[in-house]
């Protein structure tokens, strides 16, 4: 939407303002929108670990990851010894309940953290919503004054 137009000086500097103003909340909620779909993603990737999980059995043969691009052939010899990721470069080893006891928790602070998310991009365009009425409110009004203030010229030539 384009908020500019001509005249009235300080008018166009506010409706400048506000134009600058609702690209910021715009990147804001596009930040957002992309937390929000690696948090699901993220998520997704749980479920996937969850269900792998009770679908393992010893003596099962998995592909396990060594690089990005690389993986090795494994046989489970154990599926009760789980290593699980804590964050921050830690990890613990869990029987397989607890592993999953600790994914699931996980995934409760993941779907926290997108109700906030999804709760702070709503108010974002709600703001969003108030600064484009206030702009298109100020065009309307430079563009009365301008029809206005236009009537009585070229009368005294």
């Amino acid at each position: 939407m384009s908020l500019g137009g001509g005249g009235g000086g300080g008018a166009d500097e506010q409706l400048r303002e506000l134009s600058e103003q609702l690209q910021a909340l715009e990147e804001q909620i596009e930040a957002l929108e992309a937390e929000q779909k690696s948090l699901r993603e993220r998520k997704g990737r749980i479920d996937e670990a969850i269900d792998a999980m009770d679908e393992l059995e010893d003596g099962s043969t998995v592909q396990v990851p060594v690089a990005d691009e690389a993986y090795v052939h494994a046989e489970i010899t154990d599926v009760d010894r789980v290593t699980v990721d804590l964050g921050g470069g830690y990890a613990a080893e869990r029987d397989a309940e607890g592993a999953v006891d600790t994914l699931e928790n996980r995934k409760e602070t993941i779907d926290d953290r997108i109700a906030e998310v999804g709760d702070r991009i709503i108010e974002l365009e709600e703001e969003s919503d108030e600064l484009e009425d206030r702009a298109v409110a100020m065009q309307r009004q430079q563009m009365q004054q301008r029809m206005g203030g236009g009537q009585g010229q070229g009368q005294d030539e």
